[in-house]
């Protein structure tokens, strides 16, 4: 806690310092104007967010849970988050695989044919397909996604390369070693099992987003950036949580559907397994899909390092997780990994002990295992010894003696899908948009269908939104206050207040107007300007704020994360901070911190939680908020639930979808797609609801959801008539 002077002292100095290099904070020439502070004006409140923000090179050490229960309950929600992140919450509409499979290539003991999939309009999987001959029934399949090794499955390590790894004991033979993703492929099928290695996007033939545009995005494109045409990376396609590994992770669900649907192939004994960026793939897999039984990601699992490439980081995926949580995702379903000299190098002392307790407790102690190889970032010889013999036991293949013999590589000519029969499709900004447009429009073909479903709109909807949010309310009696000072006032009591989160080391400067004769009913106020919207430019109550005190209503202010007392003096915020990464890609932040909107909601699920536990016990508690922090109020009542008797929203009209910038303080990933601001309010049926700035008509999604659970007169459309909406919301509130 916070509460002694000195801890005190020490945390103002660090999270002061903090500020100074957050971006986004500019100086403005009016200082705010003489209203009631908490903190002295040299001081910010002793809150972590102040401090530098996590990105994909920080600590993510995981501990298992300590029951088969609370595990359960934790991987739902894993596994939903990486859905919602990846955009694929739910899953879009699988149209017909319709595999062109053409162009064998035959070699002693095994085939080789070419794989082209449309797995979403605009949308392909490409890749080579290996079957053993001279077997005959069923066979295990093995799904190879290659990772990012120069040409995709063209790769080439190099004669000079691949003589000093021999030499060195990484490769046994100088074929195998030159051609490391062939030759897994040739020993796997050689050992009875078909195998599909397909390409990533912007690899191999997979051009149709190119390498440049999916892996080596740095600046943002303007032109690809506006509301109506708008491309990857762009705040348009965040809002709609579209992004490459979602798509990648897309054709790697399709791959199994491919896999699972050819006639030689058993679909319950399938594997995969890939190193690097294949490594995620992998492993990404496990967390969404149940059907694959056994996984091996190489050189990829690690407290360290969480993937450095835009093709391996979404907007929310690794908020408050990692890579080793989503090995642990694979559980009771065995999983193997390999660690080199690199970010892995350590898997064996830290991560690895965490699993396989992880996996004791899940009953399958048997199921997971790592060893790291003093080698640098690789699938060479040892690892693919190891993942040969992990897969001949666990699915089980029945392989006796396991030794890789050379093969003959596959020319370019062999291995390319495209030729003057099956020509590329073209590489192009319209590719781009065509794919972004079929996304999108699957998207809203989905909310239209769920807003008028219930059942849907509690648990699809709202379960999106929980993920966006990410949080709920503290925990019963986890919000502590500390009593900076009162101020008696003719009408009511004055307090000024530092509420404290200590889980997430939160501290809120906070106004408590207590009425001379309070009627056990609270009201929380946001404003887009923190607690100082309770007031006048003089100091005096605002008519709304007076009206709910003189009805015996106690009226609560708060300076939500960068409002107010987070701000110095004449500062004002213009753009969300980002972490230390050139590459313009929101990912890179959003991925591993809760965005601003979502950080000022957890600080209202703050204050609702204080008062929900607070020693007098009110009998009711009002939420009100105008502007963006209208939207705020929404989104913390529908995380709170039933502890909010009303609600009362202005939202003068605002939408995400008319954010066209990344960096946008009110940039939410992920809130487009689930139905904009009209989608959220659809959340708060069946409570009461009073909206301002909004029609019927513009509310479809939030009117069909109150008409669906039958309580239409709970939302109240304010038509803007005789008084100001804010003077309108306290009557409705006071009743």
């Amino acid at each position: 806690m916070w509460n002694q002077p000195m801890e005190r002292r020490t945390a103002l100095k660090l999270v002061t310092g903090a500020l100074a290099t957050a971006g986004g904070l500019r100086a403005t020439r009016s200082a705010q104007a003489a209203l009631p502070r908490v903190l002295p004006a040299d001081q910010l409140p002793a809150d972590r967010r102040l401090v530098d923000l996590k990105d994909l090179n920080g600590d993510f050490s995981w501990e298992p849970l300590d029951s088969y229960e609370a595990w359960q309950a934790r991987a739902e929600y894993v596994r939903r988050q990486v859905l919602v992140s990846l955009g694929l919450w739910p899953l879009p509409e699988k149209t017909p695989l319709q595999p062109i499979v053409h162009g064998m290539v035959e070699r002693d003991d095994y085939t080789v044919e070419k794989v082209i999939v449309e797995s979403f309009p605009g949308l392909y999987l490409t890749g080579s397909l290996y079957r053993p001959k001279g077997t005959e029934g069923k066979r295990p399949g093995i799904l190879c996604p290659h990772g990012h090794w120069p040409g995709g499955r063209y790769h080439d390590h190099g004669a000079e390369k691949v003589k000093l790894e021999v030499a060195g004991g990484a490769e046994f033979s100088e074929i195998g070693g030159r051609h490391p993703l062939q030759a897994r492929c040739v020993q796997l099928a050689r050992m009875g099992c078909v195998v599909f290695i397909y390409d990533m996007l912007g690899y191999g033939d997979n051009h149709i987003l190119s390498h440049e545009l999916t892996h080596r995005l740095v600046k943002q494109r303007p032109t690809m950036s506006r509301t109506d045409h708008w491309g990857l990376f762009s705040a348009q396609a965040e809002l709609r949580l579209i992004n490459v590994m979602g798509m990648q992770t897309w054709n790697s669900i399709r791959a199994v559907d491919f896999m699972s649907s050819l006639p030689d192939v058993d679909p319950q004994n399938i594997g995969v397994t890939g190193a690097s960026g294949g490594g995620t793939q992998t492993f990404i897999l496990a967390c969404v899909d149940p059907r694959p039984k056994a996984f091996f990601p190489a050189v990829m699992v690690s407290t360290g390092m969480q993937g450095g490439c835009t093709c391996e980081n979404a907007s929310l995926l690794r908020v408050n997780t990692g890579n080793i949580e989503f090995a642990a995702m694979a559980a009771p379903r065995p999983i193997g990994m390999t660690g080199a000299n690199d970010w892995t190098v350590k898997i064996e002392e830290n991560g690895l002990p965490q699993l396989v307790e992880h996996f004791a407790r899940m009953g399958v102690p048997g199921n997971v295992e790592a060893k790291y190889f003093p080698f640098e970032h690789n699938y060479n010889h040892l690892s693919r010894m190891m993942m040969y013999g992990f897969f001949n036991k666990h699915l089980p293949l029945g392989a006796g003696e396991i030794v890789e013999k050379d093969f003959v590589p596959l020319t370019k000519d062999e291995i390319s899908v495209w030729d003057a029969a099956h020509p590329m499709p073209t590489s192009d900004d319209e590719a781009e948009l065509k794919v972004m447009r079929a996304f999108a429009a699957d998207s809203a073909k989905q909310m239209q269908t769920l807003s008028t479903d219930a059942e849907k709109i509690g648990t699809v909807l709202a379960g999106a939104w929980d993920i966006l949010i990410g949080r709920g309310l503290p925990e019963k009696n986890s919000v502590t206050q500390e009593v900076i000072g009162d101020t008696p006032k003719k009408t009511h009591v004055e307090y000024q207040s530092l509420l404290r989160l200590a889980k997430y080391g939160e501290e809120l400067p906070v106004v408590f107007l207590l009425p001379a004769a309070w009627n056990r009913k609270v009201a929380i106020w946001l404003t887009d300007s923190g607690k100082a919207g309770l007031y006048q430019a003089g100091g005096e109550l605002q008519p709304q704020i007076l009206a709910l005190v003189q009805a015996g209503i106690a009226v609560a202010g708060v300076d939500l994360l960068y409002q107010g007392e987070f701000l110095k003096p004449g500062e004002s915020l213009t753009e969300s901070r980002r972490v230390n990464n050139p590459r313009e890609f929101l990912g890179f932040t959003a991925g591993y911190n809760h965005p601003l909107f979502s950080q000022r909601v957890h600080d209202v699920l703050t204050m609702l939680a204080f008062v929900r536990d607070h020693a007098a016990k009110p009998e009711a508690v009002y939420l009100a908020g105008f502007g963006n922090a209208g939207l705020y109020a929404a989104a913390a009542a529908a995380q709170a639930g039933c502890i909010v008797n009303k609600l009362a929203v202005g939202t003068d009209g605002f939408r995400f979808a008319s954010i066209t910038d990344i960096r946008d303080p009110m940039l939410l990933p992920g809130a487009v797609k689930y139905g904009d601001v009209p989608g959220l309010l659809s959340l708060s049926a069946p409570n009461p609801l009073w909206v301002a700035g909004e029609t019927a008509d513009g509310l479809k999604l939030a009117t069909t959801a109150y008409a669906v659970t039958d309580v239409t007169k709970l939302l109240q459309f304010y038509d803007g008539k005789n008084e100001g909406a804010e003077v309108a919301a306290a009557k409705w509130i006071v009743g």
